[in-house]
């Protein structure tokens, strides 16, 4: 991903809510189903840690990018922000993307 792309994720993401929320039980299958699921329909997903996850930011986001086959556009603090590309989403000109709708 360019970094002008990432940018434009960057600020799109920015009045998003976190849809994913990483817990005590950390990043279990069920939690990487979950993130899954958000960006086959959103696309593009905020997902917050817990105070009481064991990973760091940075490693969970790693982690959870490479099970979901995403990309990770940003983390700050205990936010990260992730990207997925659905080409089977229908997308007309003009409409909205799917994150905004």
């Amino acid at each position: 991903m360019k970094g002008s792309q990432r940018a434009e994720l960057r600020s799109e993401a920015h009045h998003l809510d976190p849809a994913v929320h990483v817990g005590q039980n950390g990043l279990s299958p069920t939690l990487i189903a979950s993130l899954d699921d958000a960006l086959r329909t959103h696309e593009l997903v905020k997902v917050r840690l817990g105070r009481n996850a064991e990973l760091k930011p940075r490693d969970a986001a790693v982690e959870l990018a490479g099970s979901t086959a995403s990309e990770v556009v940003q983390v700050i603090g205990r936010t990260a922000t992730f990207y997925r590309q659905n080409p089977e989403l229908i997308r007309k000109d003009g409409q909205l993307p799917p994150w905004r709708r």
